[in-house]
């Protein structure tokens, strides 16, 4: 997509939706979810977030995710089913209400990452069992592991937490059945995910999945899948070269405003961070579209025609009371 599309709409991006007036909002640091009762809306905003905090808004960025979402969700249903039921806009996706497990689910394929909880930053401060996984010596940053490996965290509104399968177990946060079939699931998905994502030129080197039951007790995949914030991908064409000069992957996610942040302020700690300069949002944005094009073989068709919120009350006016 032409930048000047993009710069057009910084200042038209959706942060906020409040006004349609829907119930039971719950703001996360990105979606906007709304309790319908028997099924929840799930509005995907263009709010970005890092570091456990919203640093920018990015135009377009809430329909590729929810857009990119639905691709996926269609790629692996034969996995797993999931929690949707329809998609009544661009940035929304209506889906089934169930009991969410309290844990996410990190798949590694790559030893890299820049947050305190990265694989390569605690591989690099001497940690050699990360989350049960016990790596070798001698590795180096963003080099690929033998096998996928899993990661563990527990759910938090502040700050997740790495945790070992033993521990989720012993915790009761999961029995070790759950335990064991959700982590099977959560490998063969992340399988196909970089099998397709290498059909389309692109390495997807780590992502997160959530996973809880339905009304009836079946596992089912929920939130979001292989999205640029939930993801991270790589251009495959290029990676062996950078990679064997020691110089860094070609990115296609929010890697490179990860970075800026950190070299800019202390993004965990500092309580005002500065403005992410408007051509680096251009650039972020620019960015989340060539993913989408590159994983659905389709051109991206922005919805711009003038206020998303008129636009969500059109949409959405069957739920809105």
């Amino acid at each position: 997509m032409n930048k000047d599309i993009i710069r057009e709409n910084l200042s038209s991006c959706l942060t906020d939706t409040s006004s349609l007036k829907l119930p039971g909002r719950i703001r996360g640091k990105v979606r906007d979810i709304y309790d319908l009762g028997d099924s929840i809306l799930l509005i995907t905003t263009d709010r970005q977030s890092a570091f456990d905090r919203v640093l920018a808004s990015v135009p377009f960025k809430g329909q590729v995710l929810n857009q990119v979402s639905a691709f996926w969700f269609g790629r692996t249903e034969d996995i797993i089913p999931n929690h949707v039921i329809s998609i009544p806009d661009p940035n929304v996706t209506l889906a089934m209400k169930c009991k969410v497990f309290p844990v996410e689910f990190i798949m590694r394929g790559y030893l890299t990452g820049s947050t305190s909880t990265s694989a390569w930053t605690l591989y690099n401060n001497g940690d050699r069992n990360i989350c049960g996984n016990v790596l070798p010596d001698g590795m180096v940053k963003n080099q690929k592991f033998p096998e996928p490996i899993i990661t563990p965290t527990t759910k938090s509104e502040e700050h997740d937490e790495s945790i070992t399968p033993e521990e989720i177990v012993d915790q009761k946060l999961m029995s070790q059945d759950e335990w064991d079939k959700a982590s099977d699931i959560a490998m063969k998905l992340f399988r196909r995910g970089m099998e397709i994502a290498s059909e389309h030129g692109l390495i997807l080197v780590d992502t997160k999945y959530e996973l809880g039951r339905d009304g009836n007790g079946n596992i089912i995949l929920v939130d979001e899948i292989h999205t640029p914030d939930s993801s991270r991908y790589w251009i495959s064409d290029s990676y062996q070269h950078l990679f064997k000069n020691g110089e860094e992957p070609e990115n296609i996610d929010k890697e490179f405003l990860r970075l800026w942040f950190r070299d800019n302020c202390d993004p965990y700690n500092d309580e005002e961070l500065p403005k992410a300069p408007d051509e680096l949002v251009v650039e972020l944005s620019s960015r989340y579209i060539k993913l989408y094009e590159m994983i659905t073989g389709k051109v991206f068709k922005p919805e711009n025609d003038g206020d998303p919120i008129e636009r969500l009350k059109r949409n959405l006016s069957s739920f809105i009371t």
